[in-house]
């Protein structure tokens, strides 16, 4: 007999979904057809097919905000997850006082973005801790705002590699030690295998916050000076509620949309593959 399906349960799933559908898909959608339109937000959208991708071509902003996401995406992805995989290797053990250590580092994780921004305003600060200005300097003002945006990032991706160790049989390394493995091949040849699907979790998350990464950089230096810390993400905000080219920012917003669906994607399937 198929089993039914109660009311509750159904009202439950289908509710979220059509507010989802509503708040988010549909504009969503709607940003593909405004990407082939010229529009300021007043005037109703003028079709001009792919000349907004045209366009970028010969944007010089929009080379530099492409650049600058592809450092932030290594940097910003690469150290938050060598990071917190290092912290959770080290921190996974119950010992006393490790509690303190891990809520600790996820505390930069329930700040705001846009506190994070002012605390680290005031570490920036000339007389402040670091006695310099970085923001102000085109050459080290985009990775000045990386720091803040690693300080919190670090502990979410150690959280999520906490879960993934945690899962782990304790009866590989017991039977690894047996075997006479160093601390580096039970990591090489039981914990990094065993965290495949974790990675896949975490890669998604870091290209995802890296490609949408916003609240940091607008609020510390709005993407300058002279747009040397311009990312892809505040190009648009910039180009959509500044300039009032809408129909110029959703074009930007599907080229992020694509650069995060293609690199995800991409991953998956080879570690689809590869099982």
């Amino acid at each position: 007999m198929r089993r039914r399906i109660p009311p509750v349960l159904l009202l439950f799933v289908l509710v979220p979904l059509l507010v989802e559908g509503f708040w988010v898909f549909w504009p969503a959608l709607q940003g593909f057809w405004l990407a082939l339109t010229n529009w300021d937000g007043v005037s109703p959208p003028r079709f001009v097919g792919a000349d907004n991708y045209a366009r970028m071509l010969g944007d010089p902003v929009f080379h530099t905000a492409v650049t600058n996401t592809a450092i932030w995406l290594v940097l910003f992805g690469g150290l938050s997850a060598v990071g917190g995989l290092g912290l959770a290797v080290l921190l996974q053990k119950e010992r006393r006082g490790v509690g303190v250590y891990r809520a600790a580092l996820f505390v930069p994780v329930v700040f705001s973005l846009v506190a994070t921004s002012l605390i680290w305003q005031v570490l920036y600060q000339p007389g402040g801790i670091f006695d310099s200005s970085p923001l102000a300097d085109p050459d080290t003002a985009l990775y000045a705002v990386l720091v803040p945006a690693l300080w919190r990032q670090v502990g979410y991706v150690m959280v999520l590699y906490l879960a993934g160790l945690k899962g782990i049989d304790p009866g590989l390394y017991e039977a690894a030690t047996l075997d006479g493995a160093t601390a580096w091949q039970k990591f090489t040849h039981v914990t990094w295998p065993q965290l495949r699907s974790v990675n896949s979790v975490v890669l998604s998350v870091i290209v995802i916050d890296s490609l949408r990464s916003f609240d940091v950089v607008w609020s510390m230096t709005r993407g300058g000076p002279y747009h040397s810390s311009e990312l892809l993400s505040t190009y648009m905000y910039s180009t959509a509620f500044q300039s009032l080219k809408l129909g110029y920012a959703s074009a930007l917003a599907v080229v992020i949309f694509v650069l995060a669906f293609g690199v995800i994607v991409t991953y998956l399937v080879r570690a689809f593959r590869e099982n």
